[in-house]
């Protein structure tokens, strides 16, 4: 009997605490060829975020929160076009909490970035080039910020 009501306070509490896991973000991510320019992509790394929740744009001010920062792996055969753009509705208020003026999204964001391959598929026996990631972001809602993370990802550039 003891033993049953052991395994049942445990169970309990694995649930507790999975139920407190957040997650207020979901990614998605993506690459399309650009269509006439041959061996260019648009990279999107799509952030879905929760009702009540919002994620800090790429440019924040110094003291502000953790921006959102996109980090490609070095790879030999791609070539970054310019920088990271945002493509979302953007929110800018003042934060009483870091006394400066914030920049954020809530609902949905996407990331876009505009790559080139710098050999064509057939030179390489026609295999993809996979394009590997991390993207940083701080979550926040009005009671509270969860701690930065990142979310690694692998694009296969068709």
């Amino acid at each position: 009997m003891r033993k049953i009501q052991f395994l049942l306070v445990v169970i309990l509490f694995a649930t507790v605490s999975q139920a407190q896991i957040l997650k207020p973000v979901k990614w998605s991510f993506s690459a399309a060829a650009v269509k006439g320019k041959a061996g260019v992509y648009k990279v999107s790394m799509t952030a879905v975020v929760d009702k009540g929740w919002h994620i800090y744009a790429q440019n924040t001010p110094d003291g502000g929160p953790s921006a959102t920062k996109v980090t490609f792996t070095k790879n030999p055969l791609v070539l970054l076009g310019g920088k990271t753009t945002e493509v979302g509705k953007l929110h800018k208020e003042h934060s009483k909490e870091f006394g400066v003026d914030v920049l954020s999204y809530s609902d949905k964001v996407e990331f876009v970035q505009v790559v080139k391959v710098k050999i064509l598929r057939k030179a390489l026996n026609d295999k993809n080039v996979v394009l590997k990631g991390t993207v940083e972001f701080m979550a926040c809602d009005e009671s509270q910020c969860l701690p930065p993370a990142a979310v690694g990802f692998e694009i296969e550039l068709k």
